[in-house]
């Protein structure tokens, strides 16, 4: 190896992730100058992310995190090209990472350019690990909620992450949260109540349902009754708060957080999936 030492090519390793073959090259280009070299490597990844822009990226992990205090929740997916790259262990400890991170900024963009360590931000560390791991790596979704309590959710696999926030910090609101947050991970519902639901969607919903029922021959004038009924069990079967608890269908996910505190409520969610 000349004057590059193993020593040298295992810290530059360390430090970057590369290959230790890459490493190798670099140090031997710069001199054994480990700034140069990372510079190196960094070019690299560069030329290996222009490549590949135009990749599908629809595989990787979610991840979610909430602040010290509980009064912040991050959720967000780190995407690559395939599944053997989202199940390693390096890259969900990025994709970690990187949830810690986004609990001290309000946006993607703020993020992309917060710092990673002394030398990189977060958007040059995802070019540098696109050369490192040789695959398109971006982040995705990306989501914040903000509540008296925020708890989360990821499912097992990594593929689904949740952020719940509760009304009030009760004894036992990790728990609480965990719940809620598991119940929109397994029924992905389209909103938190009826008031969020968009209007068109509403109306289409109610054309829907005079349709069928003109179809079935019921009363003009009765249909508009009827088509407000069906509406309630749409909120009731597409909204969280509405929806009936996944464990117990004789309450509902609101009656059921009411059990940890009569003037607990659901205030928001954030759901990132990549299934």
């Amino acid at each position: 190896m000349g004057k590059i030492s193993a020593a040298d090519v295992k810290k530059l390793r360390n430090q970057t992730g590369a290959g230790m073959m890459d490493c190798k090259k670099a140090l031997s280009e710069t001199e054994g100058d480990f700034s140069k070299a990372i510079e190196v490597l960094r070019k690299k990844g560069q030329k290996v992310a222009a490549k590949r822009a135009d990749r599908e990226s629809s595989e990787g992990v979610t991840i979610a995190r909430v602040s010290e205090d509980a009064k912040k929740g991050v959720v967000l997916s780190l995407n690559c090209e395939t599944d053997f790259v989202a199940k390693n262990e390096d890259f969900v400890k990025l994709a970690t990472q990187l949830a810690e991170l986004a609990l001290v900024v309000n946006s993607k963009e703020e993020l992309l350019n917060n710092k990673f360590d002394d030398n990189l931000s977060v958007e040059e560390k995802l070019t540098e690990q696109t050369g490192v791991i040789g695959e398109k790596i971006e982040i995705g979704d990306f989501r914040i909620l903000e509540s008296e309590f925020v708890g989360y959710y990821i499912h097992a696999n990594n593929k689904i992450a949740v952020i719940t926030g509760l009304s009030k910090a009760v004894d036992q609101a990790e728990e609480a949260a965990k719940e809620v947050a598991m119940q929109a991970a397994a029924m992905n519902p389209l909103a938190l109540n009826e008031d969020q639901i968009p209007q068109d969607i509403v109306n289409k919903e109610i054309e829907i349902a005079k349709d069928t029922l003109r179809q079935e021959g019921k009363p003009e004038e009765m249909l508009d009754k009827i088509a407000q009924g069906k509406l309630k069990r749409y909120f009731k079967d597409n909204t969280l708060v509405n929806m009936a608890y996944i464990k117990d269908n004789k309450q509902s996910l609101s009656d059921f957080i009411k059990s940890y505190d009569q003037n607990l409520e659901i205030t928001g969610f954030e759901r990132v999936s990549l299934v």
